[in-house]
This record gives C-alpha cells, sequence and structure tokens, in this order.
C-alpha cells in the first residue's frame, strides 16, 4: 500500500537459506515451490482466493535499501558477496496463481513459483502472510453474506482488526467475499470499497436529548440520515424520536434512510421496531442491525423472522474470530538440472502433510448440463485434459470410488502473473474481482456451500501425478527400510 517497501519482511531464516545457498554456489539453481493449504477454516467446504494483487506489488517493489544491507551487515552472518548480491537484486522468476475470487480447495497448488533458489525461497513469507490473511477474511465475509440471504453485509471490523493492515485489507477482502461497503476510509480511497457509516452514541450523548442529536444529524444529512436507536431506550425513546425526526424530514421533501440496532434482543427489537415505522407510514425506512454478529447468528435471526434490512458486521468478520487462521504453506515441489525437472517430495508420519511432487496445474471440470463445477484435477504441467473424451476421477485415498465424466469442459484455473521477473498480468478492478467471485461460487453445488457437514468437494489427481507421487514414496519408504 502506498509504495511501502516490503522486502525486509521475511522470517530471518529466508535470509539465512539465501546466504547459504549463495555460500555453496547453489543460489541460481531452478527450484519450484508450491504455495498450498490443507484445511478449510470453519470446517467448511469451500474458501475463496484473495490477495493476489499484493504479492504482485511486494514483488514489483523488491529492492534492498542502503539501510537494508547495513543491517544485514551489522549481523556478522551474511557475506559480502552475498551482500551485494542483495544491493544488486533483480526478481527473475515465473509465478503463477489461481486469480482472486476463485473458490479454492485444499492441496491444490494456488500459487507456484518457478526461478533460483535463493529467490524463490525468499519470497516464502510474504507470500503465505499475504494469501493467508485475505483468503481468510474473504472465505468468512462469504458465509456471512451467504447467511444474510441477500441482505447487504458492511465490514465494520476496523477497531477490532489485527492492526492497520489487517484493517485495511480486510476491508478489501471482505468487498471481495460479497460485502457490500466498509466502516474503513482508508480500503476506499486506496482500494475503492465503499466507505460506509453513521453515528456513534458518543453523537445522542453529546447532545441534551436523544431528539436533538437526530435533529441535527438528519439536518447536515437530510438525504442518508441514519438514525443509532439503542442508545437509551430502542422502543421507549429510539424508535419514536427516529419516527418525528423522519417524519420532519418527509415535511421538508427528504426521506430517511434507516435506524440502526446495536445491542438487545435485536429479534425482538427490530419486530417491534418495523411495526412501529410501519404504521407511522414510514415502511421505506430501513433496519440495520449491528452488535457481534457472525453467520450463525446472522442466520438466527433470519430463522427467528427478525425484520432486519442489512448487517453490520466487526470483530468476528475481520478477524475470522472463529477461527483466525488460514493454514496455507509454501513447499518446494521440484528443481531442474540441466532443462529437466526432477520432483521433490515432502514426506511425514502425518500423511495430511505428505505434499504433492513435480511441477503442477490446476484444472476445473464442469458438468455441461448443469454448468456446475463437479472436480478439480491436481496434473503434471505438461498434461492436457482432454474436454472430448471421459475422463474417470477418483478419491486419491480411495481409488475404488470412481467417478466416470462424459458431458464436461475442463478448464485451467491458474493463470501467469510473471515470467521472468517481469509482470505478465493486469490486476482487475475489485468490482471486477467481486462479480466474478459471485459468479464463481454460483458454480458450485449448494451442498458444498452449506455451514454444516458441507458435501467434500473432490480434488483430483491425475494418474500420472498420483503414479509419480506413490513410486517416490514407495521409494523412500524402502530406502528407509534398508
Amino acid at each position: 500500500m502506498n509504495n511501502r517497501n516490503l522486502t525486509m519482511l521475511v522470517d530471518f531464516y529466508e535470509l539465512t537459506m539465501a546466504n547459504g545457498f549463495f555460500e555453496n554456489g547453489r543460489g541460481n539453481e531452478i527450484a519450484y515451490f508450491d504455495m498450498f493449504f490443507r484445511k478449510v477454516p470453519d470446517n467448511a467446504g469451500y474458501a475463496v482466493m484473495a490477495g493476489v494483487e499484493q504479492v504482485i506489488e511486494y514483488i514489483e517493489n523488491l529492492s534492498f535499501s542502503d539501510e537494508d544491507i547495513e543491517y544485514l551487515r551489522s549481523k556478522n552472518m551474511f557475506s559480502e558477496k552475498f551482500l551485494e548480491y542483495l544491493k544488486n537484486f533483480t526478481f527473475e522468476c515465473d509465478v503463477w496463481a489461481v486469480p482472486e475470487g476463485t473458490p479454492i480447495f485444499p492441496n491444490e497448488p494456488l500459487l507456484t513459483v518457478r526461478g533460483p533458489a535463493i529467490q524463490a525461497q525468499f519470497i516464502e513469507t510474504m507470500i503465505l502472510l499475504t494469501i493467508n490473511h485475505q483468503s481468510l477474511i474473504a472465505t468468512k465475509a462469504n458465509r456471512i453474506v451467504s447467511a444474510a440471504q441477500g441482505r447487504p453485509v458492511m465490514e465494520f471490523g476496523s477497531r477490532r482488526a489485527q492492526g492497520y493492515d489487517g484493517a485495511v485489507y480486510g476491508a478489501r477482502a471482505a468487498y471481495i467475499g460479497g460485502c457490500a461497503g466498509t466502516a474503513c476510509t482508508l480500503s476506499d480511497r486506496d482500494f475503492g470499497v465503499k466507505a460506509l457509516g453513521t453515528m456513534a452514541h458518543s453523537w445522542v450523548q453529546l447532545f441534551p436529548a436523544e431528539l436533538d442529536a437526530f435533529r441535527a444529524y438528519a439536518k447536515v444529512y437530510p438525504d442518508s440520515c441514519t438514525l443509532l436507536v439503542d442508545t437509551y431506550s430502542t422502543l421507549k425513546s429510539g424508535i419514536p424520536n427516529a419516527i418525528t425526526v423522519f417524519k420532519e424530514l418527509e415535511a421538508s421533501g427528504h426521506k430517511g434512510v434507516g435506524v440502526r440496532i446495536d445491542s438487545g434482543d435485536i429479534a425482538y427489537l427490530s419486530k417491534k421496531a418495523r411495526k412501529m415505522l410501519d404504521e407511522a407510514g414510514l415502511d421505506y425506512v430501513q433496519i440495520v442491525a449491528s452488535n457481534s454478529l457472525d453467520e450463525y447468528i446472522i442466520r438466527d435471526l433470519i430463522v427467528q423472522g427478525a425484520k432486519i434490512d442489512s448487517f453490520g458486521v466487526g470483530e468476528r468478520l475481520v478477524t475470522s474470530k472463529s477461527e483466525p487462521v488460514f493454514g496455507g504453506v509454501y513447499k518446494l515441489a521440484a528443481v531442474e538440472e540441466n532443462g529437466e525437472i526432477i520432483p521433490k517430495i515432502k514426506i511425514s508420519e502425518n500423511a495430511i502433510k505428505i505434499t504433492n511432487p513435480s511441477f503442477k496445474d490446476l484444472w476445473r471440470l464442469y458438468d455441461k448440463s448443469t454448468g456446475k463445477a463437479v472436480a478439480d484435477v491436481i496434473t503434471l504441467a505438461d498434461e492436457v485434459i482432454d474436454d472430448t473424451k471421459p475422463y474417470t476421477i477418483f478419491d486419491p485415498e480411495q481409488t475404488y470410488k470412481r467417478t466416470r465424466l462424459t458431458n464436461f469442459t475442463a478448464k485451467k484455473l491458474r493463470v501467469q502473473i510473471f515470467e521472468k521477473g517481469r509482470c505478465v498480468y493486469k490486476s482487475p478492478s475489485i468490482e471486477e474481482i467481486k462479480a466474478y467471485c459471485s459468479a464463481q461460487l454460483e458454480l458450485l453445488w449448494d451442498e458444498v456451500k452449506r455451514f454444516e457437514n458441507p458435501h467434500e468437494y473432490y480434488v483430483d489427481l491425475s494418474e500420472p501425478l498420483w503414479q509419480l507421487k506413490h513410486s517416490m514414496l514407495s521409494e523412500l519408504f524402502t530406502s528407509t527400510q534398508e
């Protein structure tokens, strides 16, 4: 944001490894790294990709200042030749990524970096930091927006976010996930996320009486007047005083917009408030609800018949309070030797941590009869899925469970964003990303998107990749037994 140089926002081991690669003459060896995640937060059925634009900005601004070099020199750990290399640093990698707003699933290579080992390893921290955070918030926001069933959701979490950037980029991600706007003014200025807001309780308290406060606000904002009605008593004074002011606005040729309820039994209060407003001839005045909401509370309010037209959601959205970590990881998948790709695999006693080897690509298969996405397939990079021929998908861990597709369309999900260090991708506008996200989510079955026990979306390995992975595992197992 604002061309900040975040080059040194790295885990220190990125630098010690880079120096080690350099000193061992291996810094220019070509390596492939994949960024992926293992589990969807909140046990949900899908996640939403976000943060690619900020990854691009970070990479385009990679450079080491004189102050950076002097700091590293002061650590007495880095060779002068390595520091000279950093001083003249030029990014040279290729990068592929899933576009922002795309529904994503565990173990898929969301972003791949190919290039000199020093460089590909060095950018690990910021790739993870950026994609993990924004994908987490975009995913949470979309769940909340889904729960609202078409009612606008506003992101109100700046004051509870995890730091300045958590507020600003959280608002951006929330907008991608479907929110109508944000309370964060800086996100409006920098990203075009519409800034929204009305008044705090302090506005009401600063005036001699609640009615005085409402009249003063309406005088300044006669055509965008939303009044906070729960400072004292929502039903005894807040709604009656709001009705008085809205009728006065009508008499002067204006219309009030809404009332906001921020405490109490919101379902009960909203129903009573709606009845009072309607009886006063103010059926056009909308009711906004806020106060520690999330997707489950919003769903319950709607089930209970709450008369709410829109929601303001703060801390539980911008911090993804129910599960505040998006567990993306960045793992070596291959190296090149004399132009040949040599696959690499990480094994573990914990099966979920075993990686998928080699340079890969990602495809999404759509049923032609419904248009819905039916499966994703991770392939080796040189594979092509021919959608004119039948294709069999199966659970890699339960190969007896197979589905034969015959009437489908196959599309690659990833795009190249850097080629030999040069950005070759034009980031869409925030409005385009938001619209794309909404459209792509419509292509998922509702069963995948439900809150409890969602249907597990198939993420398949192509047969060549599956065979490669299992041959490598067998070979490693055999070697460890000798």
